[in-house]
């Protein structure tokens, strides 16, 4: 079988070369291809302020691009499209004759697929930013509504020092909240115009308004050196992964200390039904899929950061097909990412706390540490009221809340939770990227 594509010479080539080299690229680019109808308006634009297009032929290659950004959501890439800008070149000479083949002039499909994606990760980040955003909000609201719930600490598996279920929430909405400010510096990271690099060589005779055209693009600086655009590809893709690994992380642990605390040997949570599955065979059973699932996909954001950390090392400079892949790991770590946060978002603001069960299990021995920090504050040497306090444990009480709150002021403490500070942090976050 042959293929003819828009790159051919007039020779042909074999349908079954070009499935294995496009591999999945074209579901990808279906995503793509709102992005790349963005950025070859901004070439247009860029085209016409050197005299490449009239002022004419670009009112009719705009008209051409609004028709099809209207439709774009019903387009798609087939295999044999290659990608999406095979099928917006395509479209554009349908409507426009010759014009729709001036498109192409100085640019290849080299910065046209990074001013495309960078783009979409623009757009994606911060879909992963409201979404983390939202998150940390809800564990502040369960952490306030729940700060005088109090729970065993526990280290090694163990109990340790009493907890709450306040301390633990804003736990998690503070390292979401460093999480957010990674995605904030992935953002600005990827908020670089690679348009007109071309092959990762520039173009000859035709001087491009580059910073014109990224400035157009909302783009807020150009990769200056035209050498540097395929030297950093799959670096910034790996710079997102890495940002979208540490949100992972902290879901994962939370999403892992629910399915602990669902077990009846906690009793500790109750979760939400319409978030979790029933067995095929044992009608008791409620499960936690949701948020094992949310858990598990950790796992998978590693799989594509390990891709992106080694594909590009050994390449030599310049573009090589290898760097075909980084973008389809780029773009699955977004979409696990995303489906990460919805699911947190969804069962979180409906989490509930077994509040009697958690009250009887405040066991004496967990405030061994405090009776000996005691003995401190009345003047003994801390070691000799570490032993004292071990030798005293049969003897502990529980102590009532308000004397367990009252133990800790520092705040950030079982006694002084601090979630408003999380909220000013998280909104500042979010300012600086508006």
């Amino acid at each position: 079988m042959a293929h003819a594509n828009i790159w051919s010479k007039g020779k042909v080539v074999d349908d079954w070369m070009i499935r294995f080299t496009v591999g999945e690229d074209w579901r990808w680019d279906t995503l793509l291809l709102p992005y790349d109808l963005k950025g070859t308006r901004g070439h247009a634009l860029g085209l016409a302020k050197i005299g490449m297009l009239s002022q004419k032929e670009l009112v009719q290659i705009q008209r051409a691009l609004d028709e099809l950004e209207a439709i774009a959501d019903d387009l798609s890439v087939l295999p044999e499209d290659e990608d999406c800008h095979t099928v917006i070149e395509r479209l554009l000479i349908q409507k426009l004759g010759d014009l729709g083949k001036k498109i192409h002039t100085g640019r290849s499909r080299n910065d046209q697929v990074l001013t495309a994606l960078r783009l979409y990760l623009k757009d994606a980040l911060t879909i992963c930013m409201n979404e983390t955003h939202a998150l940390i909000r809800a564990f502040v609201a369960l952490g306030t509504e729940n700060g005088e719930v109090l729970m065993p600490g526990y280290t090694h598996y163990q109990r340790a020092m009493p907890s709450s279920v306040g301390l633990w929430a804003l736990g998690y909405a503070e390292v979401l909240t460093m999480d957010l400010k990674i995605l904030a510096g992935a953002h600005g990271v990827v908020d670089v115009s690679p348009l007109g690099s071309a092959a990762g060589y520039g173009v000859p005779f035709l001087d491009l308004p580059r910073a014109a055209s990224a400035a157009s693009l909302g783009f807020s600086d150009v990769q200056l050196h035209v050498t540097a655009v395929q030297l950093s590809r799959g670096k910034i893709e790996m710079n997102v992964v890495q940002a979208l690994v540490q949100v992972g992380a902290s879901i994962n642990r939370a999403a892992s200390d629910l399915v602990l605390m669902n077990t009846a040997e906690y009793n500790a949570v109750r979760l939400p039904a319409e978030y979790c599955t029933g067995s095929s065979i044992m009608p008791q059973k409620q499960n936690p899929d949701i948020l094992e699932i949310a858990r598990a996909s950790y796992h998978r954001l590693v799989a594509e950061l390990h891709l992106l950390l080694s594909l590009p090392a050994n390449l030599p400079s310049g573009y090589h097909r290898d760097l075909q892949l980084t973008k389809e790991a780029v773009m699955r770590a977004v979409q696990v990412t995303q489906d990460m946060l919805i699911a947190m978002n969804l069962v979180i603001p409906k989490v509930t706390f077994n509040r009697d069960h958690l009250a009887s299990q405040l066991s004496p021995d967990l405030f061994a540490t405090a009776d000996a920090l005691e003995r401190v504050v009345n003047g003994v040497p801390f070691r000799d009221a570490y032993r004292l306090s071990a030798e005293n444990i049969a003897n502990l009480h529980t102590p009532s809340v308000a004397e367990i709150l009252a133990a800790y002021p520092t705040p950030g403490s079982l006694g002084n939770l601090q979630g408003n500070q999380i909220l000013t942090k998280a909104e500042a976050i979010m300012k600086a990227i508006v």
